[in-house]
């Protein structure tokens, strides 16, 4: 999961190498990521009004629910 969201979050900025993507494990099935991109991406990967964010949630959701697991996307500033 923490490599899906890295490669779909350095698609869509700039700068690819400024992507970072953390994972915590928070529980056994709870898992949360932090993403963290550079200061002047930061809108592209949050998108007018939040929708890409929030897709980027959607399909995370997808994948983690196909292991049997819950993730939760935090997009850091």
């Amino acid at each position: 999961m923490k490599e899906f969201i890295e490669y779909i979050a350095k698609q869509l900025v700039d700068n690819p190498d400024g992507v970072v993507v953390e994972e915590k494990l928070t529980e056994e099935k709870k898992i949360v990521l932090s993403l963290k991109v550079q200061a002047d991406d930061i809108g592209k990967v949050i998108g007018k009004q939040g929708k890409t964010a929030q897709a980027m949630r959607t399909l995370l959701t997808a994948v983690s629910a196909k292991e049997g697991k819950r993730a939760i996307l935090e997009i850091e500033d």
